[in-house]
């Protein structure tokens, strides 16, 4: 089978042969069809502090069950699935925090862009009729910003400011709006998706500027209680610092892999909460598989681009630069 291979500390990803995986007890034989870029991909195969080491790689998939191992029950060939990727020991104090992405004892199913993969059941998600692998493909970016907006606390009503317009800030988007957001203002450098940030639940679009802070004031009839930093960019934790109304709470989810510098004296006289997210529990994806396809937006209005396997190295460069994209998936 065709894989993708990266060999660690920044080295090029290749597109190699593999030897076809064989399911073992508790294991699910998958033919991928579909896989997305993560900005996470690109910026943990630069070899720098963050690195995912030599393996294979891609956690944003979907695909159609093809052979069962020793002992599965309740799945069938022919069904389609996604799933979470990060494989869970169920006993540690990040699984008893209902997070996989933060256990450390059990393994990973990161390896979605390959022809075939073996993903455990514990960890594989039956995707409704209703869903097409496209659909699919998309829960485990749905599910970061579901985790972080649902530990958020968000009452109804409350105003909300989103930094960032990629993917993560933009299911924030989704998110706030359906778990109870009054206003919600979304904000980025760029007004490339304004539109995109509309479309998924923001009342507004508004970039950044000299006059920002009281131009988010307006839009929302007041400071935000709550605001998502989404893009993992230096600086923009003070923005939200900056924003956020005082007792208010500020929510990392950008995951930013550089030093961002935060004056406390400034946080602390707004009493401001600073919380910091990373990861997802199954019970997310199960949800999102759920309520998919009864929300307000459509999720796949991100997609930009579909792609085989073979272009794939070459799309990360791409994505690495200054780029149209949002989302792209790569198509098996």
């Amino acid at each position: 089978m065709k894989a993708a291979w990266y060999s660690g500390q920044g080295k090029p990803i290749v597109i190699s042969q593999l030897p076809d995986p064989e399911p073992g007890p508790g294991e699910l034989l998958v033919k991928v069809h579909r896989c997305g870029i993560c900005g996470t991909d690109l910026s943990m195969t630069k070899g720098e502090m963050w690195d995912f080491g030599e393996g294979q790689l891609g956690h944003e998939y979907s695909g159609e069950v093809i052979g069962l191992g020793k002992g599965v029950d309740g799945f069938r060939v022919g069904q389609k699935i996604t799933a979470n990727p990060s494989v869970a020991c169920g006993t540690c104090a990040a699984c008893k925090h209902d997070n996989n992405v933060l256990c450390r004892s059990a393994g990973s199913a990161m390896k979605g862009f390959a022809e075939l993969i073996t993903v455990p059941t514990s960890v594989a998600v039956p995707l409704p009729d209703t869903l097409s692998f496209a659909d699919g493909a998309l829960i485990e970016p749905l599910a970061i910003s579901l985790y972080g907006v649902r530990h958020a606390g968000i009452t109804p009503g409350d105003r909300v400011l989103v930094l960032g317009g990629g993917t993560v800030a933009l299911y924030a988007i989704y998110w706030a709006r359906r778990l109870g957001a009054g206003r919600i203002v979304a904000m980025s450098r760029s007004a490339r998706r304004a539109d995109l940030c509309l479309t998924m639940g923001a009342d507004s679009f508004i970039q950044y500027g000299e006059n920002e802070v009281g131009e988010v004031i307006e839009a929302l009839g007041g400071s935000p209680d709550t605001v998502f930093e989404c893009a993992g960019a230096e600086g923009l934790l003070m923005k939200a610092i900056m924003h956020v109304r005082p007792f208010g709470n500020v929510v990392s989810l950008g995951f930013c892999t550089g030093a961002d510098p935060v004056m406390p004296a400034i946080a602390s006289y707004k009493c401001a909460t600073l919380q910091f997210y990373v990861g997802y529990s199954m019970r997310d994806f199960f949800y999102c598989a759920d309520q998919m396809d009864k929300g307000h937006a459509d999720p796949k209005a991100l997609l930009t681009r579909d792609i085989s396997l073979d272009e794939l190295p070459g799309m990360f460069e791409t994505l690495r630069g200054y780029n149209d994209e949002t989302k792209v998936h790569v198509t098996m």
